[in-house]
């Protein structure tokens, strides 16, 4: 009987030892193969129709970019707001939001009676000048025989170079409404003034329209010149000191991201918002009739060169959201190492954190097939 128990003891204890290593032969195949997932080993036709290159990680300049926004923004030169220099009724004007002026091109008429009251006593001062004129000189050449008081030449002299101030001055009010004086004459009293255009641009609003009657405080037209059109953008203030005057810019808007703007940093604001940005303008090499103010721009700035690790772009590949490389284990056998990507210039990717491979030979053709055969052989 006891001879029995012992053998049922050991046939149970062997059978426990079979199970338990059985269990560590499953768990150790496990570990093995998921070793094996990231291990593509090719045969020789395999290597050979892949067209597998194999390369050392580069030293590459690759610059880091800034990526800001901002909008189309016009200095105050070369905003014009136009208002009448006289108060009258508009009586004509063409202008409409968008439109495009030549300097010197008429934009508005307005009516009023002050206009022929000023030109009419601009005609009688310069009349009462001439008659001043003669009255001095008259009675400089009776003094000159004693005829006359020096009380009296003076007097004459004095009311001459009254006349004539009073004359310049309604000369000068007649300039500001774009009426020249020296042309004036009886039979050429106009009612009508007429408003030019200063500058070549466009317009920006019209406040007005025709027959109402407006003051000089009155903001009729607001042109705007585009020759200086530049970009306003934001910068944190802790990429200011990454930024310098003539640093190369490219801009592009959100309807258009494959049409590229180029400018330069003009002007750095040395003042930081509340919300931690300076404002910083950027002109533009060539103006496009596009670039309206007050438009939403995009722009991105190369603001370093350092020399990093990098790879080509073909030598990384995307795999559930990870980036990877292949590095080469063995003859024909490869494993995927993931890896973190830096900036892209040129062609070439930095490659992050990855100092221990930095002697490692890298798949730098035909990682993606490698990848292909990984997953065709996991799939199986």
């Amino acid at each position: 009987m006891k001879k029995f128990i012992n053998k049922s003891l050991l046939f149970f204890c062997l059978s426990m030892a079979f199970i338990a290593c059985g269990k560590k032969s499953t768990e150790t195949g496990t570990a093995v193969n998921k070793v094996d997932n990231n291990v593509v080993t090719l045969t020789d036709a395999q290597f050979k129709n892949a067209e597998i290159e194999t390369g050392k990680l580069s030293a590459k300049n690759i610059s880091t970019i800034l990526k800001v926004n901002g909008k189309i923004d016009v200095p105050p030169q070369n905003m014009v707001s136009v208002s009448a220099p006289m108060a009258g009724y508009l009586t004509y004007s063409k202008l409409l939001p968008g439109m495009h002026l030549n300097k010197g091109e008429e934009i508005a008429v307005l009516e009023d009676q002050q206009y022929i009251q000023m030109q009419q006593d601009y005609l009688l001062a310069k009349s009462a000048l001439q008659f001043a004129e003669l009255e001095y000189n008259r009675q400089k050449d009776l003094n000159e025989t004693k005829a006359s008081s020096d009380k009296v030449t003076e007097q004459a002299q004095s009311e001459v170079q009254r006349q004539r101030i009073i004359m310049n001055g309604l000369a000068a009010r007649l300039k500001m409404i774009n009426i020249d004086a020296g042309q004036l004459a009886a039979n050429k009293i106009t009612r009508k003034i007429r408003l030019y255009s200063s500058i070549n641009g466009f317009v920006s609003k019209v406040n007005t329209n025709i027959g109402k009657y407006v003051s000089p405080a009155d903001v009729l037209f607001e042109l705007i010149d585009p020759s200086d059109i530049h970009l306003n953008i934001g910068v944190f203030e802790k990429d200011i000191n990454k930024l310098f005057i003539g640093q190369k810019i490219t801009a592009y808007t959100n309807v258009e991201p494959a049409v590229k703007y180029a400018c330069e940093i003009m002007l750095i604001s040395k003042d930081v918002s509340e919300k931690g940005l300076a404002e910083v303008h950027c002109h533009f090499y060539r103006y496009n009739k596009k670039l309206i103010p007050g438009l939403y721009m995009n722009a991105e700035i190369q603001v370093s060169s350092n020399t990093n690790n990098s790879l080509p772009e073909e030598a990384l590949v995307g795999f559930e959201g990870k980036d990877y490389v292949f590095i080469e284990t063995g003859k024909q056998q490869f494993e995927m190492v993931a890896v973190q990507k830096g900036n892209t210039e040129n062609n070439y990717v930095e490659v992050l954190n990855i100092e221990a491979l930095k002697d490692k030979n890298f798949v730098v053709k035909g990682a993606y097939t490698l990848l292909m055969k990984m997953k065709n052989s996991a799939e199986e």
